[in-house]
């Protein structure tokens, strides 16, 4: 058994849990493979127990009183627990920010183009970021890229919401939009 480091948030199942000879207490509430308890038995007869059906005996609630062990196949039970694990994590979503840019001079046409990547981006589940660019004395003007960061917004209300209205950051004024659940 490895020793536990204090700076550590979460200590994995696998790492504390004792089976057979690794088992301390010594009297044992039994469960077998079938879930047929057995009652409180010594160490000895529970390992004996184990070894008969050629199992082996595992302890799966060390804080209670007497602690309780089943009696199963452990590698086969580790090997179903990371799968499960694997599956759990093969069907959590993930969320990227995708970024679109513009200037407040774009013209309609590549206005249309970065419109349908931000659509595109929004079907596939990930939220965007549009952002508006100002050069120069473009800055004074912020309305410019308020107005485009508004007909974004109009063009795709069926299908996101906004997320974090118009900011106006330095030289640069963004919007971020998330898909709507559905």
């Amino acid at each position: 058994m490895q020793p536990l480091s204090v700076g550590r948030c979460a200590i994995a199942k696998e790492e504390t849990t004792r089976i057979n000879e690794e088992i301390r207490a010594r009297e044992l509430r039994v469960v077998d493979d079938e879930g047929t308890q057995h009652g409180i038995l010594g160490l000895n007869e529970a390992l004996a127990l184990a070894a008969e059906r050629g199992l082996d005996l595992v302890e799966v609630s060390p804080n209670a009183a007497p602690p309780v062990c089943r009696i199963m196949d452990y590698g086969k039970y580790k090997y179903q627990a990371s799968k499960r694990a694997a599956e759990a994590k093969k069907k959590t979503a993930r969320v990227e920010l995708k970024e679109v840019k513009m200037r407040p001079k774009t013209e309609e046409h590549d206005f249309n183009f970065k419109l349908k990547n931000v659509q595109r981006f929004l079907e596939d589940g990930n939220k965007v970021k549009v952002t508006i660019m100002f050069r120069g004395r473009e800055v004074t003007h912020p309305e410019y890229g308020r107005h485009l960061l508004e007909k974004v917004a109009a063009e795709i209300k069926e299908i996101a919401l906004i997320e974090s209205p118009p900011r106006m950051a330095g030289r640069f004024m963004t919007m971020v939009v998330a898909p709507l659940k559905k």
